[in-house]
């Protein structure tokens, strides 16, 4: 192995990016149609990889005005999580 392969590498695990929102409770919400576990649309689950971090970081910042679209769904494992 080539000591730049490894450098280019090691790179990409340090990248200062935008963590993801899931935790893991994928279900999308039949009416609203975004997750209910992180509140993201599917395009933006499935493109999350691919976008940039400033692309990450806005829709990061709009997750928490989607929340409240969930508040009244009741039963299931969502009841029973503390929120």
């Amino acid at each position: 192995m080539k000591d730049g392969a490894k450098d280019v590498r090691d790179e990409v695990w340090m990248r200062d990016e935008v963590q993801s929102p899931c935790v893991k409770l994928c279900v999308v919400h039949p009416e609203e149609r975004i997750c209910v576990g992180c509140f993201r649309t599917i395009e933006e689950i499935s493109t999350w990889t691919a976008m940039s971090p400033d692309q990450r970081a806005a829709v990061m910042a709009d997750l928490p005005e989607r929340a409240p679209r969930l508040r009244q769904r009741r039963g299931g494992r969502m009841a029973r999580l503390d929120r």
